[in-house]
């Protein structure tokens, strides 16, 4: 079998997009990017520094204020048109979505149209921000709250969802009238660049969109810059504790959306062939690195063994190879480093008392040159292993018994995440009580992917981080409430 080779003509040019001004190269390091399906080179490019943050910050500056004012219906109406773009350039995006990190060409045009469908969404919320009065027992008086933009936000972005996690952030910054500074993820820089290319053809001011691919020191910078009112980070827990410390120097707010360790519940009485699919929809999906994927599934003990079976039996059918290949379903991990990791847990996991039922064993032959693990389970999890508390991000599921739904939510609520969790039952009464009991930031009953759409706030809990991107709750993060109190009481002696 081979591998089709990408097609490096439609990689972006450029590293910055700064202003009005794009260039080829930042001021910081040469990166060679690394293709996942094969592990070559695809190719170099300089990042962005500190210095370029910077410019990228009084850019956005400068820009603020006419964007600010912008008419709502404007505003609307650029996004609109970003939309249609997104659209109309969907494949290109999809395959660059390919090349960076290895997704799969059936479901990376989706990506695209799901970034339309946030900016129609959000698009749809600029002219409808609106304040509201508060009734006041001070004497006389007209006392309204008005919702502002907080000015300059700065999104840093990560390599396993780039495009989705960008669209995530900016459509709600740029309804709400902030100008952004994006970090483009060093291991998948190529799907962001594009974006603010689309956006410039859309027609947004020079400056309220920048852009700057590169790596831990472009984030420090952008989080300690004094020039950006709130950042909005997307990424691991270790991660975001850096950020939280940089941040406090100059007390910025700070938007989370960490890692998990979701649960898939499966009780009995489930749709035993649909519980099956998505059970094994986390390990599958964005190649099993994504934060809300399901990849610890508990299983009641009457259909334990039954599921187990049936799971194995399922993930050796998955066809893993060449994410430009349609009939691929799982594609390589992000690169040699992260599978060295992922097939070290699996070692600890069997070292732990877990059981190795398929996978687990990096993929030889046509195989090899990439980053290559077929769907891997493993069986009678004890809760307190590393692999059921910590996030493998991977093709890895682990799966634990249990017998009553009290036990059930105690091993879901387990571990220090509370991103999502996901339950499986077609009792009603059931589906409500663990719906109240779970610690997750969005619960999915019989389902397994249909809730993050644009109009539904998703986010954490505990270590899975704080905040909520989607919906109207998304489009509040980049508000600052104001409160305006005027003394309507004549002046004394008149």
């Amino acid at each position: 079998m081979g591998f089709q080779a990408p097609d490096l003509a439609i990689l972006p040019k450029n590293a910055l997009i700064i202003g009005d001004r794009t260039s080829e190269q930042g001021g910081g390091t040469v990166h060679g990017h690394i293709y996942p399906g094969t592990g070559k080179v695809t190719r170099e490019i300089r990042l962005g520094n500190a210095q370029d943050i910077d410019d990228a910050v009084k850019a956005a500056r400068a820009a603020f204020p006419a964007w600010r004012a912008l008419p709502g219906d404007k505003r609307r109406d650029l996004m609109f048109k970003a939309a249609g773009l997104f659209e109309k350039y969907m494949m290109e995006l999809a395959q660059l979505s390919v090349i960076e990190n290895g997704s799969i060409s059936r479901a990376a045009p989706f990506v695209a149209m799901d970034a339309a469908q946030k900016f129609r969404y959000c698009g749809g919320w600029a002219d409808k921000i609106q304040g509201l009065t508060i009734p006041t027992w001070m004497g006389a008086a007209h006392d309204y709250v008005s919702y502002e933009p907080y000015g300059v936000i700065g999104a840093i972005i990560p390599w396993n969802g780039p495009l989705f996690a960008t669209t995530m952030v900016i459509a709600p910054a740029l309804a709400a009238g902030n100008c952004v500074v994006i970090k483009a993820p060093e291991l998948a820089p190529w799907s962001v660049l594009r974006l603010g290319e689309i956006l410039i053809e859309a027609g947004f001011p020079a400056g309220v969109i920048n852009v700057v691919a590169g790596g831990a020191d472009v984030g420090e910078a952008m989080v300690a810059h004094p020039g950006i009112d709130k950042i909005q980070f997307v990424g691991s827990g270790a991660t975001a504790k850096k950020v939280l410390k940089t941040a406090a120097e100059t007390l910025k707010p700070c938007g989370l959306e960490l890692g998990g360790k979701s649960a898939v519940i499966v009780f009995a009485d489930a749709d035993f062939p649909d519980a099956l699919r998505r059970g094994m929809s986390g390990g599958i999906s964005a190649n099993g690195q994504g934060c809300v994927n399901g990849t610890r599934l508990l299983v009641q003990r009457p259909i334990y063994d039954q599921y187990i079976e049936a799971l194995a039996g399922a993930a050796g059918q998955v066809p893993v190879g060449d994410p430009f290949d349609a009939n691929t379903v799982l594609g390589p991990v992000i690169s040699e480093t992260s599978l060295s990791r992922i097939l070290g847990m699996v070692e600890t996991a069997k070292a732990e008392g877990g059981r190795i039922v398929t996978g687990g064993t990096r993929l030889g032959g046509d195989h090899a040159g990439g980053y290559f693990l077929p769907l891997t389970v493993v069986a009678d999890v004890p809760n307190g292993s590393e692999i059921a508390q910590h996030e493998v991000f991977g093709p890895v599921l682990a799966v634990t018994p249990f017998d009553t739904e009290e036990e059930a939510i105690a091993l879901a609520n387990g571990t220090e995440y509370g991103l999502g969790a996901y339950v499986h039952t077609q009792n009603l009464r059931r589906a409500h009580h663990m719906a109240s009991q779970l610690d997750a930031g969005q619960l999915q009953v019989n389902a397994s992917g249909e809730a993050m759409t644009p109009c539904a706030p998703f986010g954490g809990v505990k270590q899975s981080g704080y905040g909520r991107l989607g919906g109207e709750a998304g489009l509040h993060e980049f508000l600052r409430i104001k409160n305006v109190y005027i003394n309507l009481n004549p002046p004394a002696g008149a």
